[in-house]
């Protein structure tokens, strides 16, 4: 029997030192304050690898958006219409304590600072999340941060506004600290150039209706899409790490939801840090949020030091 010829590979890649060389003299915009501003509890980013890794994809961005205003204009031409602006939108997918707000963050940050000083806006799908009530009416509060939890036709419809111009489109307000949307606060996006959203599962496609009716979802109104890999014994430790980083911290406040857990001996907290891992976020990793990683624009893998080593950029 002839051999299989292997599948062409999607994507072309870089180690960290080939992708560096794509900034291209561009001037980094950040200092050390800044990253230190930006970067979460658990992330060691430093300026030298912002340097080497958002400074190249910030430049490869800029080409993006102007790519897409372009075929806006070729559009409006034809249509004869009125040129008004359609945001760009990023989504930027991975696991839980992969550093996905790191990266979201410093972005936000280096776009702004382009020479046209676009307006970006940076939005989490937390805020998205059904209310903690709905979810244990539902028996979901154990499947928290799975697509099931969240109100998808309502994000759907929040960046269906964002793309069709809408002025001031509100997103609940979601708290860390209580662990639940925040019930009547919101804030209000209004018409940025650019949006970065970041999440779980914002790349997943969903389920197709049987009888063909057409469908939207979350990942069709995204112009550029952001995966940040690592291997999955990592993200066990590195969620493990933060776990107790916020009991030393955010545990400690007397209105968290989570004070309890601050109260726990070492032993009691990493026991019970490693089965939320075990029982929560590993199914969701593995059956959600890890196959959409195919179906990204850029894939940014990370090293046990938390550092990412390689980047891989899809071929057009």
């Amino acid at each position: 029997m002839a051999k299989r010829a292997p599948a062409p590979d999607a994507y072309r890649h870089f180690t960290k030192a080939e992708w560096a060389k794509l900034r291209d003299g561009q001037l980094m915009t950040l200092n050390e304050d800044d990253i230190k501003r930006l970067r979460a509890l658990t992330d060691p980013i430093s300026l030298a690898e912002a340097e080497e890794i958002y400074l190249p994809l910030s430049r490869l961005l800029s080409y993006y958006v102007e790519a897409i205003q372009g075929l806006n204009q070729v559009a409006t031409r034809f249509l004869n219409t009125p040129g008004d602006k359609v945001p760009f939108i990023i989504g930027v997918a991975g696991s839980v304590a992969v550093g996905k707000s790191t990266t979201s963050r410093i972005l936000q940050a280096l776009l702004s600072r382009w020479p046209s000083s676009p307006k970006v806006d940076l939005v989490t799908t937390d805020g998205f999340l059904h209310p903690n009530r709905v979810l244990e009416e539902r028996g979901l509060m154990q499947r928290k941060g799975f697509p099931e939890s969240y109100d998808r036709a309502r994000f759907v419809k929040f960046l269906a506004d964002i793309k069709s111009g809408k002025a001031k489109v509100s997103v609940p307000v979601y708290s860390h600290l209580v662990y639940d949307v925040v019930p009547g606060e919101e804030v209000l996006i209004d018409r940025p150039d650019i949006l970065i959203v970041e999440g779980l599962n914002i790349l997943q496609p969903g389920d197709l209706p049987r009888d063909g009716t057409p469908i939207l979802f979350a990942s069709d109104f995204i112009d550029f899409s952001i995966y940040i890999d690592a291997d999955v014994e990592d993200l066990r430790d590195w969620y493990v790490i933060r776990f107790f980083r916020l009991r030393e911290t955010a545990f400690r406040d007397p209105t968290s939801f989570f004070r309890k857990f601050s109260e726990m001996s070492e032993e009691e907290a990493g026991a019970f840090g490693r089965n939320i891992w075990q029982t929560i976020n590993l199914p969701n990793l593995l059956q959600n949020v890890l196959p959409t990683r195919g179906r990204a624009d850029l894939i940014l893998k990370k090293g046990k030091d938390h550092r990412v080593e390689d980047v891989k950029l899809r071929r057009l």
